[in-house]
């Protein structure tokens, strides 16, 4: 499913337009990142838990040259599937 289709099918279940399912959407994913952003978590209880994790500055190889590069440490972002949906895929 791609986005277009889960606004669709977002309309669909809300009985809304197409346009306001798009906003509804849009304001998730922004608050979700804003939320990210500022290094905080978004549980959705049933659904998961969006987080933001650090991953450590490691050396790693050009694989072309075979030569030794530094990679920088990072912010990742992470998601935990919660119990229901767990449920629900198995």
């Amino acid at each position: 499913m791609n986005k277009s289709e889960l606004i669709e099918h977002i309309a669909k279940q809300a009985d809304i337009s197409k346009a306001a399912a798009g906003r509804a959407l849009e304001a998730v994913i922004g608050g979700v990142k804003t939320t990210l952003k500022k290094n905080g978590t978004v549980s959705l209880v049933g659904f998961g838990t969006f987080s933001v994790t650090k991953r450590a500055a490691r050396t790693g190889r050009n694989p072309r040259t075979n030569e030794a590069i530094k990679i920088k440490s990072a912010k990742v972002p992470k998601f935990r599937p919660g119990k229901a949906l767990k449920d629900a895929v198995n």
